[in-house]
């Protein structure tokens, strides 16, 4: 069975002084190959949590993963990792970052050269490719966290907080490659943010997660990311359903946000 299932996943943390703290209850989902899935919620929800597991770095207390038919166990190439910031190797040259997965898995140069020149094509970095990654930008380095993802050609690229400290304008440039690279590719994304307008324009799925514990408290199917191919993201975040959809998961995370609050102060 092609795709992604979370099984009844559980996630307890055992504290030092006896206690305990339940990231995740019971969270089960199936996403088809191929499926762009954002997912936010407030502080605490366990989204991170989430990711973790399904890269494997993480063992459930409960439930299972599978991926492709198979029990996930632990990280894999099949599973892709781009993180908040680029987790690079920055004396390394932009070339050598994007190859290096494959030539740790032994490939000769023949095997992985064209397709590592044609992503730093697709991500814009061709004239680049010699540089030191400390001498690039953010946006430039979190471009290279892509293409050195990709070119292990994973089944699922998982993305925690990939663009939230980039400024506003090159934030939505690569909100745009990311939906270029969804369409190209056809891999499974899953998208973890804090911002509403974001998890819109990037999720055709869209999950809502509420805390202590962790759920899936809402999930929405959603056509801007669709929309978003090739198109200015300003003008799909005109679009009348894209505000009203804005305001209504604002809402629903600020009431989680009082209930935490009022919690802590009862509890205080």
């Amino acid at each position: 069975m092609s795709g992604l299932s979370i099984n009844n996943i559980s996630m307890r943390f055992d504290l030092p002084n006896g206690g305990s703290v339940q990231a995740l209850k019971d969270v089960s989902l199936d996403l088809k190959e191929g499926e762009l899935m954002s997912v936010l919620g407030p502080s605490g929800c366990g989204k991170t949590t989430l990711l973790n597991i399904l890269a494997g770095f993480l063992a459930p207390t409960e439930g299972a993963i599978e991926l492709n038919g198979h029990k996930v166990t632990g990280p894999d190439a099949e599973r892709g990792m781009v993180f908040q910031q680029g987790a690079l190797f920055e004396w390394m040259s932009v070339r050598d970052n994007v190859s290096f997965g494959p030539r740790m898995a032994g490939k000769r140069e023949a095997e992985w050269g064209s397709n590592v020149d044609h992503l730093l094509d697709v991500v814009g970095l061709q004239d680049f490719k010699e540089k030191a990654v400390y001498e690039l930008s953010g946006g430039m380095q979190q471009r290279v966290a892509l293409a050195r993802c990709l070119a292990n050609d994973p089944d699922v690229i998982l993305m925690d907080e990939p663009l939230g400290a980039l400024d506003a304008l090159t934030r939505e440039k690569m909100q745009g490659l990311v939906l270029k690279l969804w369409k190209e590719t056809g891999k499974t994304i899953i998208l973890i943010t804090h911002s509403v307008e974001e998890a819109l324009l990037l999720g055709e799925r869209l999950l809502v997660m509420a805390p202590r514990p962790g759920r899936i408290h809402t999930e929405y199917r959603l056509p801007f990311a669709e929309m978003g191919v090739g198109a200015d993201l300003r003008e799909v975040k005109k679009h009348p359903d894209f505000n009203i959809k804005r305001e209504e998961i604002l809402g629903m995370i600020w009431d989680m946000e009082e209930e935490i609050m009022g919690r802590t102060e009862a509890a205080s």
